[in-house]
């Protein structure tokens, strides 16, 4: 109940006139930073700091947070409408929201986008305010050995999840876990896979490789089944309903309940944050469904699932930031060292010691949440417009946006070069049915899991038994273990049941 009298006078704070309009202005101008890749909620935050200062500390923080949120739906817009996520977090909406829009169900895809974001946001901050404490104290049990079990165990739930050949899916995780390597050795400092081209020796850039993928792979995709006459050069159109049908939205329940409390959790850990969270609900998903071959063909649970998740953990992300003082994203970082600028150390006393501003804060990220939500479902119809443009025109804007979000990163041409050549490999992936989810999934946590990995074994002088002593590595190592091996048992079996069938079958 304190709590809750506590949110309830955060209130007061957060409705001021000053403070209102800045959760406005926070959430139009994420938004527009989820539309345009190159940008980035991380990056656009830095640069506001400078503005932040001219603010009081909640004014500030509050549009921070607002951008936040409005960058997770921005970047569902073209993900859906162009299959270009302008946001990382938005790479697992891409693969169904476009396959909607292209059968002219671009409204109900970005109408569960914006409702499963609201609910997911929404119910994620309610489990700040009630459960930030004891979240909290769970988190700190992570250490290097956790942090790997859970990351490898999250690689081969991919690897079981994706459909398909197990062993295609572990080939784009070993492709994407290379790409992880190139750059600095963070413990040597030696160059590694850089080819002499100093750009690199940062890693390659995350944007350049989904963009490069999702984006210009389609381009290269839809170019080649117009040559084979299997593609129209008709603009796509909205066919259907702005709206979603009763089916849809019961269809979107359950993956948007499920992706909430995924999501959540996920952003409490620090270093899972969105982009692992909407991978791991989507997978889920499909595990789930008893139709797990609609999903990368359009399904609306896919969408709801990958959304919510990713909103439900840019929530969650707050609490090790606020009550550890450790940000769980990039994103959250920026936001922390704006707090320490201020003289506002984050940690377990903040909550005692600005309680005034942590409250008001989090009752604003509730109304941001709100003011996302009327400010774009009113827009669906104007957004999916962009599908009456022909493809003849919009495949070409969809390559002018990714050089020039690719360009915009570092304002360096390696970018653009990485961009087309991730958009041949895209092509290929996809030629020979390698799921490009996996490869994103195995870049995200590249880093972290080399540097978990060396750190555990450092500490344990090498021996490997030490991610079986702790009890949250063996649970989590176990889980992903199993999950392999009844994959391919259930593989194997369904394919000595179609050799038995088609034995029996009497001949022509």
């Amino acid at each position: 109940m304190e709590n809750l009298q506590l949110l309830l006078h955060g209130f007061e704070g957060a409705l001021s006139f000053a403070n209102l309009t800045s959760a406005v202005l926070g959430a139009l101008l994420g938004t527009i930073v989820g539309v345009l890749p190159g940008l980035g909620p991380a990056a656009t935050l830095a640069l506001l700091i400078p503005v932040a200062f001219s603010m009081r500390p909640d004014t500030a923080l509050i549009m921070m947070t607002a951008v936040y949120a409005g960058s997770m739906y921005g970047g569902s817009l073209t993900s859906v409408l162009l299959r270009v996520p302008g946001e990382a977090a938005s790479v697992m909406t891409a693969l169904d929201g476009f396959e909607m829009a292209k059968q002219g169900r671009a409204g109900s895809a970005l109408a569960i986008s914006a409702i499963g974001s609201w609910i997911g946001g929404v119910v994620a901050l309610g489990g700040i305010v009630f459960l930030a404490p004891p979240l909290a104290e769970f988190a700190l049990k992570f250490g290097p050995t956790e942090y790997f079990a859970v990351m490898l165990a999250a690689l081969m739930l991919s690897a079981a999840m994706m459909g398909g050949s197990i062993v295609k899916s572990a080939i784009a995780i070993c492709l994407g876990l290379m790409i992880s390597t190139v750059g600095t050795d963070l413990q040597t400092g030696v160059p590694r896979f850089t080819m002499g081209v100093t750009e690199l020796l940062d890693g390659v850039e995350f944007l350049s490789v989904i963009v490069g993928i999702f984006g210009v792979g389609e381009v290269l995709w839809y170019f080649r089944e117009i040559r084979q006459g299997g593609a129209s050069a008709e603009r796509l159109a909205l066919k259907g309903r702005l709206w979603p049908s009763k089916q849809e939205f019961r269809d979107s329940a359950g993956p948007i309940g499920r992706g909430t409390v995924i999501g959540f959790l996920a952003g409490v850990l620090p270093g899972a944050g969105p982009i692992m969270a909407s991978v791991i609900s989507y997978m889920t998903e499909k595990r789930l469904s008893r139709h797990p071959e609609r999903f990368g063909q359009g399904a609306i649970e896919g969408v709801a699932a990958a959304e919510t998740s990713n909103n439900a953990a840019s929530a969650g992300a707050m609490i090790p930031t606020l009550t550890l003082g450790i940000p769980a994203t990039g994103t959250t970082a920026v936001m922390m060292g704006a707090l320490m600028m201020w003289g506002i150390r984050p940690g377990p006393m903040l909550f005692t010691e600005q309680a005034d501003l942590v409250w008001t804060v989090l009752a604003s990220m509730l109304i941001s949440n709100v003011i996302l939500l009327i400010l774009n479902l009113p827009l669906i119809g104007m957004f999916v417009k962009i599908l009456d443009i022909s493809p003849k025109f919009l495949m070409p804007a969809i390559i002018a946006l990714a050089v020039v979000g690719a360009y915009a990163t570092n304002n360096s041409m390696i970018d653009v070069y990485l961009v087309i050549l991730f958009g041949v490999v895209g092509y290929f992936m996809r030629l020979i049915g390698l799921p490009p989810a996996a490869l994103v999934l195995a870049l995200v946590l590249g880093d972290r899991f080399e540097q978990s990995l060396r750190q555990s074994m450092q500490l344990s002088g090498g021996h490997p038994v030490v991610f079986l002593t702790s009890p949250i590595s063996a649970v989590a190592l176990a889980v992903g273990l199993f999950a392999v091996v009844w994959d391919a048992t259930k593989g194997y079996r369904n394919k000595k049941k179609a050799a038995k069938a088609a034995a029996h079958e009497p001949a022509a």
